[in-house]
């Protein structure tokens, strides 16, 4: 499926040659993302009428576990949140305690100018027409701006939607940070991203200094798993998968069994759908594989009963904030780790690339 915008198709975005790697001797770093978006049902068609933002409210219970294990998170906020003021002011009184950074959330569905059909390929914005995407972002990132003070460096597409154009786009609208892609999914089922062959670690998309990617952390477990390319990305394991997910074979829920016996799972980096043992497991994992920079994110909308699949009622609440805390317990003190912002990781990685000149 192409986009329906009067555009051509776009080039597949490629996954990069190279990635960063932090220093091994120092201590792992947390970084934490939660995407402030309205409420939809995820399972039905999008709709630009479907801008209800009552959740917004709910990250302030979020934000007190943040502020007890020193946690500075971004808050990825879209286009129904900030044109909400109730929900803009919530959002916006952390960040002027310095306490959250406010980032940008694209859906394009929601987001003016609407000039694309509201169908499936078009809700992941690096399917539009580069004239389009930009025009959205710049609205978007203009209005953050207006409502918040600052201008946005932090970004996340919706629906993990980047495209050949955004890194482009990102950057020339003073973008530092993004953090859409989410291996190893593939959403191209969709007509969206294919993420199963990019690298879970840190990389530049252009010059050193430029825009920085820090995926969504996610990785492919178990011994069939483990084959894995010079960037750190899985070079079988996705192929496998798909086939035990195809539709010939959904009758057989091979992949819990594929699980069950320590072969192949996938994972994320969420409380959203993922157990606190499993988030472990798949740091420890990553850790033993080099991996430094983690991305724990989730969606306000979790954090209120009954607004996605993830958390039902109240007894679903309470497990997914004391997964959450029993992770940062576990991430920070446990293991030793550090909290950091996507902007700190940023430096980081330009202090590094300055060192090696040197």
């Amino acid at each position: 499926m192409h986009p329906s915008n009067g555009q051509a198709p776009l080039a597949r975005l490629m996954p990069p040659r190279s990635v960063l790697r932090a220093d091994s001797n120092d201590p792992p770093r947390l970084i934490v993302l939660v995407v402030a978006e309205e409420e939809f049902d995820w399972s039905s068609s999008f709709n630009r009428e479907a801008t209800a933002t009552t959740a917004i409210p709910s990250v302030l219970d979020a934000q007190r576990d943040f502020d007890a294990f020193g946690i500075t998170p971004t808050y990825a906020a879209d286009w129904p949140v900030i044109e909400d003021p109730k929900a803009a002011e919530v959002l916006g009184g952390i960040a002027a305690d310095g306490r959250a950074l406010i980032g940008t959330h694209l859906h394009p569905w929601v987001t003016p100018p609407h000039d694309e059909e509201v169908i499936t390929p078009n809700s992941f914005p690096g399917n539009l027409g580069i004239d389009l995407e930009r025009a959205k972002l710049e609205r978007l990132t203009k209005r953050i701006q207006e409502v918040f003070g600052q201008s946005p460096t932090i970004y996340q597409a919706g629906r993990y939607g980047l495209g050949p154009n955004s890194p482009k786009l990102l950057a020339e609208l003073g973008y530092k940070v993004d953090l859409s892609t989410t291996p190893p999914f593939d959403y191209s089922h969709q007509g969206g991203p294919d993420y199963s062959q990019f690298p879970p670690d840190p990389y530049w998309w252009d010059e050193p200094g430029g825009l920085l990617e820090i995926p969504t952390t996610g990785a492919y477990l178990g011994f069939l798993g483990h084959d894995r390319n010079l960037t750190g990305a899985p070079k079988r394991a996705h192929s496998l998968y798909r086939a035990a997910t195809g539709d010939s074979l959904r009758w057989t829920r091979l992949p819990g069994v594929l699980a069950r016996f320590g072969a192949l799972e996938r994972m994320r980096l969420t409380p959203e759908g993922f157990s606190l043992q499993d988030l472990k497991r798949l740091t420890r994992s990553l850790l033993n594989r080099g991996t430094r920079i983690f991305n724990f994110s989730y969606h306000a909308p979790s954090l209120k009963p009954g607004c996605t699949e993830y958390v039902r009622n109240d007894s679903d609440l309470k497990r997914f904030h004391a997964c959450c805390r029993g992770y940062f317990e576990f991430f920070l003190n446990e293991l030793g780790g550090q909290a950091s912002t996507p902007i700190e990781v940023h430096e980081h990685f330009m202090n590094q690339a300055a060192t090696n000149q040197d």
